[in-house]
């Protein structure tokens, strides 16, 4: 196996780590708390990480941090849960797959990536297999559901581009980066949870199972593969993995749930994992634009990284 295969399936495991979301939210988890969740998922893995590598940010990496945490995770949750909330999960998903294709358009502004017609292709290819895996007939659509699933995917892509654009302070392992993301995401969400779903439940010994797997293997250990995956690979690479996140779930839902899987439902998996396969078949240094370099100044001023978008957005149905 070449280095960047193995790049890209220790990449992989993220997404696929997400999928599993819906069946641990769903079996072990108290219902109706989604932000609750996310604030479980996200701070305590934080903090964890904080812990065990015991580095800290400085310097201007403190915004960076607060500012990556908040795409990644802080904005990207309540937007994520809102969409699903208001939307059948199927639309909910694909709203969501529009992800590589802002990417795709980020990174070219960016990151001097330049968009193929292959690249463009593919994420097309992509969303039309996530949209069979999980549309189904008579989907309704709410303007405000739609905006906020626009938004939290337009988030996550940011944060995807703007990691790659800033990689990590020298002397900085990626663990201790993803702890800063966690930790200032999870700070985001605290409030917000608390504001609108009230003090946490009483949770039983199941439910502390759940959320200790979320945390760790689903949050700490999936988000550090995902950066890692973005400092070695090109943008549009790592955001065209994120069609194994809703694979993975559709395919636990006919395992361990009894939910139906038809003919339609596989030719949309084997469609999203051939534009999955597909996406990692660019080059690995993308040809730069050849245009001056961008100002990022006010890019910086106005920033506010399917599952993991694509992981829960099945949770409404």
């Amino acid at each position: 196996m070449s280095r960047k295969a193995a790049v890209v399936a220790l990449t992989a495991l993220a997404p696929i780590s997400w999928g599993s979301t819906y069946f641990v939210t769903t079996e072990f988890l108290p219902a109706d708390r989604p932000l609750f969740t996310g604030l479980m998922r996200a701070l305590p893995a934080g903090l964890l990480l904080l812990a065990l590598t015991r580095k800290l940010p400085s310097g201007a990496w403190w915004w960076k941090s607060a500012v990556l945490g908040a795409l990644n995770i802080g904005a990207f949750f309540p937007l994520l849960f809102l969409a699903a909330y208001r939307l059948p999960g199927g639309v909910a998903a694909v709203v969501g797959s529009v992800g590589p294709l802002f990417v795709v358009g980020l990174a070219a502004l960016f990151l001097g990536e330049r968009p193929t017609v292959r690249t463009l292709l593919t994420a097309v290819a992509a969303a039309f297999g996530v949209s069979l895996v999980v549309l189904k007939a008579g989907a309704a659509f709410d303007l405000i559901g739609v905006g906020a699933g626009l938004l939290s995917s337009l988030s996550m892509s940011a944060g995807v581009v703007l990691t790659k654009r800033w990689g990590r302070p020298e002397g900085v392992g990626a663990l201790a980066l993803t702890g800063w993301q966690l930790t200032a995401g999870g700070l985001v969400i605290l409030p917000l949870a608390f504001l609108a779903e009230g003090a946490p439940p009483a949770l039983t010994g199941t439910n502390l199972a759940g959320y200790a797997y979320l945390a760790l293997g689903n949050t700490a250990i999936s988000y550090f593969l995902w950066f890692r995956g973005i400092e070695r690979l090109s943008a549009s690479s790592v955001t065209l993995l994120g069609p194994l996140s809703p694979i993975t779930a559709a395919v636990i839902g006919w395992a361990a749930l009894g939910q139906a899987l038809g003919p339609v439902q596989v030719l949309g998996m084997v469609i999203a994992f051939g534009a999955t396969l597909a996406g990692q078949l660019t080059p690995a240094k993308p040809e730069a634009v050849a245009t001056a370099p961008v100002s990022f100044s006010s890019t910086e001023k106005n920033s506010q990284e399917l599952s993991m978008y694509l992981e829960v957005s099945t949770v409404r149905r």
